[in-house]
């Protein structure tokens, strides 16, 4: 080979290789049950995705699976399709991460709310009970009555953190009070039922709760729609539902699942992801409460200063809040 062909063929694979580097962020999602407009958790990975495409000008792709089985199909066809970091949104999604990472090895995965012990996996969960105990605490001093309700999605143990740390959150703030508890079902259907959520929250409005917090995903809106219009205060969880019923929703626990995404993808733009685990907190701003104008008329000076109070001594670690996926005897 010639001089010339020398220089040209180098010129191109400098060329190839850059372009290579420029296009190595090509970013996808994964959502679970219950798809990314569920107004919670699916909702706030594609607020975090959305805002980074906005910021950097970098497209990505998004998957809704429609059962179990696509899982997998989809995480392997973003991989097979040159896409990283691929984030699988769910505790569900641990089996099929673990299984195409391993198939992908040179590929990124992040998954959120499950750990998945590979190198090439980043796997982000969160002290819910950390941010269910400052709801706790609120839904405490906005009852009445002295009895607050709790409905889960799917029971499992991460839904069961959430519920514990609420409870010792209402109890912290009122010893006397009654906490009212129902997880929606079994199966991946829990997280997509608003009817039954609306009928476990108005059984327990029934017998007396006059605030209710929701961990259930989709089935959630049924929780905060029979609140409100039972003329009682309801909780979110995971993105700001505040809006969704101005006026009747105390505060929404804030699960920052768009903030894990977002991170994802900058920092895999920026060359600075990594694999492990990531555990976000109080501390690390990972939860916490929201306040907006849609509840700010709830939120007393009272209320908001121990809410805040509570936040800065879990932080300081002057309250120990129990982790139920630690230890499943919840205090109660």
């Amino acid at each position: 080979m010639n001089q010339f062909l020398k220089g040209l063929a180098f010129a191109a694979g400098t060329f190839a290789m850059a372009g290579a580097a420029q296009a190595q962020v090509k970013p996808a999602i994964v959502y679970d049950l219950g798809g990314k407009f569920d107004k919670s958790f699916n909702e706030a990975a594609y607020a975090g995705a959305e805002k980074f495409a906005k910021e950097s000008g970098v497209a990505y792709r998004d998957f809704e699976i429609q059962n179990d089985a696509q899982r997998e199909q989809g995480l392997r066809r973003f991989a097979r399709d040159g896409f990283s970091p691929i984030v699988a949104v769910g505790f569900s999604q641990a089996s099929a991460v673990e299984k195409v990472a391993a198939e992908f090895p040179n590929t990124q995965f992040t998954i959120i709310d499950m750990v998945v012990e590979k190198p090439n996996v980043q796997s982000i969960v969160f002290r819910e009970h950390e941010g269910s105990f400052i709801v706790g605490l609120m839904a405490a001093k906005a009852s009445k009555t002295g009895k607050v309700g709790f409905v889960g999605g799917m029971d499992i143990p991460l839904i069961r953190r959430f519920a514990c740390g609420y409870v010792q959150g209402v109890k912290f703030a009122n010893k006397g009070a009654d906490v009212f508890q129902n997880m929606t079902g079994t199966t991946g259907a829990a997280w997509n039922d608003p009817v039954k959520g609306g009928e476990l929250a108005r059984s327990q409005i029934e017998r007396g709760a006059d605030v209710v917090y929701h961990a259930a995903g989709g089935t959630g809106l049924g929780v905060l729609r029979a609140a409100a219009d039972a003329g009682k205060l309801g909780i979110g969880v995971d993105s700001n539902q505040n809006g969704l019923f101005p006026g009747k929703v105390l505060t929404s626990m804030l699960k920052r699942v768009d903030v894990a995404t977002y991170k994802s993808f900058a920092d895999a733009k920026a060359n600075s992801w990594k694999g492990g685990v990531q555990v976000l907190g109080l501390k690390e701003e990972g939860v916490g409460y929201a306040l907006d104008d849609n509840n700010k008329a709830l939120v007393s000076a009272d209320m908001k200063a121990a809410a805040d109070q509570a936040a800065a001594d879990i932080i300081a670690g002057k309250i120990s809040v129990h982790d139920y996926m630690s230890d499943s005897k919840c205090p109660m």
